[in-house]
């Protein structure tokens, strides 16, 4: 089969697209707990920081050894993943995750840094399960559906922390059931609630999921380019071995890493930023313009991932390389741009001061998210096909959380440094150099690509 034919999408047949459509949401809504269940953490640490007295590089550690784990796990999964199949993978995550945020919210006894890091770096590496979710997307879409689906599953994704971010208020606000009360300011439930969501989509995950479009009973309706034979397991040694000797995955590699950069350090240090740079109570009344921010910030991060994915699949033809580039200049520009305004004093504590701070973040979330799609997702995809792209994720996906972790661990030695002068200035500084940093790693694998014969000109219109 050449490989023009395969990367022309076929028609499926009747009643596929709806059995696909059933298969990834329910693992779009498993996948969306875990995001709950991290998330989470965030919005804890005004009151972890005011009731153990932790200072903003403790907080950022322990943010960053999540991401470490979490990167490491992802390589680890990745291989698991290719061997016993993405499901069962999947389904080890969800038990873990739910064991460890129950473990954390009851930490009462035993409340003290160590204790946090290392329940939050247990998290990280049980919730790793990246890997086995894009093994079985990539068994049910051809190359040039990836992109844009990558784009669209991002939603279902991201409604993990946009429910995070309803339910988090609501959460610290403190409720009454019947004669159960939960006060205001109690963090703990932070960790008792989302579980909870975890464990039903767990179960739907496992009555729902096929691995495979024969399984299913599509047999033949999706063709893998990289190996289109029979089964989706693979002795972990050929994983290995073909993954890491790649041309091109390390470059991918650095550039999801910078992705991770600046997607984890806005995500996560958005609170501190809020309580810090604009003067909210982020511990139990959050206001409504953060609430509307936090709500938002995830919103446009699937607008730009769905566009990224599907100009990648349609003007340039499933290659992912030119438009990675170009997004990751486009957001150094965003951020720098961002880094000046807060140097002329432009953003605080005052109305026309909050909005363009709240702005601020939901520009660097859509930029930073663009490339979400295609390097972390499509491209391990292309690269592993169904046999191997759990590995190949793995690999990917990990030098993101590595990233994170060097941005976050450095943010908040920059920021206790800096803050009392500069504000936040110098945090988005940090983030701008890892956008420009990942423009140059997607230039070196497109000017590859190019050389080889594996970039064509975009399908623009004449």
């Amino acid at each position: 089969m050449s490989l023009a034919s395969v990367l022309a999408v076929t028609p499926h047949p009747k009643g596929f697209r709806s059995r696909r459509a059933l298969n990834w949401i329910s693992l779009g809504l498993l996948y969306a707990s875990f995001y709950m269940c991290r998330y989470n953490f965030r919005f804890a640490v005004p009151g972890i920081m005011q009731e153990f007295h932790f200072s903003t590089s403790q907080i950022t550690d322990i943010m960053a050894i999540w991401s470490l784990a979490y990167g490491t796990g992802q390589l680890f999964n990745g291989l698991l993943a290719d061997r016993i199949g993405g499901k069962l993978s999947l389904l080890i995550g969800g038990v873990g995750t739910i064991i460890v945020n129950l473990v954390f919210g009851c930490t009462s006894l035993a409340s003290n840094f160590a204790t946090f890091t290392l329940i939050w770096l247990i998290n990280g590496i049980v919730q790793a399960e990246g890997p086995g979710m894009v093994k079985i997307n990539t068994a049910w879409f051809d190359r040039r559906e990836r992109g844009t689906f990558s784009g669209i599953y991002g939603l279902v994704i991201q409604s993990g922390q946009v429910a995070i971010s309803h339910i988090a208020p609501l959460i610290l606000a403190g409720f009454t059931i019947f004669a159960f009360t939960v006060p205001p300011g109690e963090w703990r439930w932070l960790f008792r609630i989302p579980p909870m969501f975890t464990a039903v989509t767990a179960i739907l995950m496992a009555l729902c999921v096929k691995q495979t479009p024969d399984e299913a009973g599509f047999p033949g309706a999706i063709h893998d380019e990289i190996d289109d034979s029979a089964g989706v397991t693979v002795p972990i040694w050929q994983s290995l071995k073909t993954i890491l000797t790649h041309p091109l995955v390390w470059f991918y590699a650095i550039a999801y890493g910078c992705t991770g950069a600046v997607r984890s350090s806005s995500d996560q240090i958005a609170i501190l930023y809020f309580q810090d740079q604009l003067g909210f109570d982020m511990k139990t009344n959050i206001p409504q313009a953060a609430r509307l921010t936090l709500e938002i910030m995830p919103v446009v991060a699937v607008l730009g991932s769905f566009l990224a994915g599907w100009v990648s699949d349609h003007i340039f033809r499933g290659h992912r390389s030119p438009v990675a580039m170009g997004l990751y200049l486009i957001e150094a520009i965003v951020i720098s741009t961002a880094a000046f305004v807060l140097l002329l004093g432009k953003v605080g504590p005052t109305s026309s001061g909050i909005f363009l701070g709240c702005v601020i973040l939901i520009l660097i979330s859509f930029t930073a998210n663009s490339t979400h799609s295609i390097v972390g997702t499509a491209a391990p995809m292309d690269i592993g096909g169904k046999k191997m792209a759990g590995f190949a994720a793995g690999v990917i996906d990990s030098f993101q959380y590595y990233g994170a972790a060097i941005s976050l661990s450095l943010s908040g030695r920059v920021l206790e440094a800096t803050k009392a002068q500069f504000g936040y200035t110098f945090w988005f500084v940090i983030m701008a150099a890892f956008g420009l940093l990942g423009a140059c790693a997607m230039a070196y694998v497109r000017n590859v690509q190019r050389a080889h014969g594996q970039a064509p000109a975009p399908d623009l219109p004449v």
